[in-house]
Formats: C-alpha cells, structure tokens, sequence
C-alpha cells in the first residue's frame, strides 16, 4: 500500500525543486519523510519548504541520488540527548 509522505524541499538555481535528505550518524545519507506538515515543520522549522509525494514516487527520485533507506518523522541528533 502507498502512503502519501510531505518530503522537504529546496529551490535550486535552475528552479526546479530538489529533494533535501538527512545523514545518519554512521555518515549514510538517507531520504526525510514526514506524515504530516505539522511534523515537517516541529523538526525543520515553519520556513521549511515541502512537497507532497507518495511512497512509490518517493522511492524513484531518491534511488537515482543511491539512497536506499527512509526515515519517517525523524528527529534532529539534538533531540536524542547525545552526550557532547
């Protein structure tokens, strides 16, 4: 079943869209999703541009950039409490 997922976004000079992505720890590069504008904005501030995509789309833009997993509605490493 496909879900629709709000993906943040950024203008590019050419003015087409492009799809932000976040790192992991480990240094791997994984695709943001979130379920909700609400969620999208909570983590990446009310300014955060965003498009509205479903899953299968999704998929299909971020393979082509080698990026395999997907984190829904995650949070910034400061939130975990990490030690400094």
């Amino acid at each position: 079943m496909r879900q629709t997922f709000f993906v943040p976004v950024r203008g590019t000079r050419a003015g087409p869209l492009a799809l932000r992505t976040g790192r992991l720890l480990s240094g791997e590069c994984v695709g943001l999703a979130f379920t909700s504008p609400a969620a999208l904005r909570a983590t990446l501030g009310p300014s955060q541009q965003f498009a509205e995509l479903d899953s299968r789309a999704l998929h299909d833009l971020l393979a082509p950039l080698g990026v395999a997993r997907l984190r829904v509605d995650p949070h910034p490493v400061a939130e975990l409490g990490t030690a400094a």
